[in-house]
């Protein structure tokens, strides 16, 4: 029973505007933002100043979300050559992701996982280089005595290369299991977000490319936090190192 002003313009570009009275409240999902509504064919001609039938939007669903760029060019080429009386494009096409506000969410978290994984990275290259650094510190000893009996630099050097990626590795595997347990949790105990009248239910899942990169990435990172140290050790001088107390 409440009234409501609507706004629109027209298709000669002036706003128009309506009152109306609130019939009923739809419960469910009714568009991409839940807030889509229904008014009398009658009044929306009214509303818009339309003497005649003509249509204002074309809605296209693409049965596989992975063509909407290449739809999108086509109907773009397409409708291009529809022109008005001044010579300017008489249509406009747009996404879904350009009219949800839920996509620019998306790729605001997008960015968000971005930066925090150049953290983790960060986070993981300054702590292993860290470790190894003390494992050399503490070892200095241990070091020049394999060097004083004849061990190249070349193999002290694979030893704390391998120590490093071994670390990285294992932390790897560790955080890999406890992604898994975490996952398979929240799909036990669903996390629900509500937009409005639109609920949305968390299903993670953990795709096995990602983890093997993931995987990948910590080696790949542990072994080059572990160089700097591993070169330390290599050119470390055995007479100074057996004299470390």
């Amino acid at each position: 029973g409440d009234s409501v002003v609507l706004v629109a313009t027209n298709a000669s570009g002036s706003v128009n505007g309506k009152t109306f009275i609130v019939g009923g409240i739809l419960e469910g999902i009714t568009g991409p933002g839940g807030r889509d509504g229904y008014i009398d064919i009658q009044d929306a001609r009214e509303l818009l100043r339309m003497d005649k039938e003509e249509v204002m939007e074309v809605a296209v669903r693409l049965k596989n979300i992975n063509q909407l760029s290449a739809a999108q060019k086509r109907l773009t080429a397409a409708l291009d050559s529809i022109r008005n009386k001044e010579d300017k494009p008489a249509t406009e096409l747009h996404t879904w992701a350009e009219l949800s506000p839920f996509a620019n969410i998306v790729k605001m978290i997008d960015m968000m996982t971005f930066f925090i994984r150049v953290m983790l990275v960060a986070i993981v290259l300054v702590s292993v280089m860290n470790v190894m650094l003390m494992a050399v510190y503490e070892r200095i000893r241990e070091i020049g005595t394999l060097a004083a009996i004849g061990t190249q630099p070349r193999k002290l050097m694979a030893i704390f290369l391998s120590e490093g990626l071994l670390l990285g590795l294992a932390g790897a595997l560790a955080g890999v299991a406890l992604s898994y347990a975490v996952v398979a949790a929240l799909n036990v105990w669903p996390v629900v977000f509500n937009f409005g009248r639109e609920q949305i239910t968390l299903q993670p899942s953990l795709a096995g490319l990602e983890v093997l990169g993931v995987l990948a990435l910590a080696v790949l990172v542990s072994g080059l936090a572990s160089l700097q140290p591993a070169w330390r050790a290599a050119r470390m001088d055995p007479i100074q190192a057996l004299r470390h107390v």
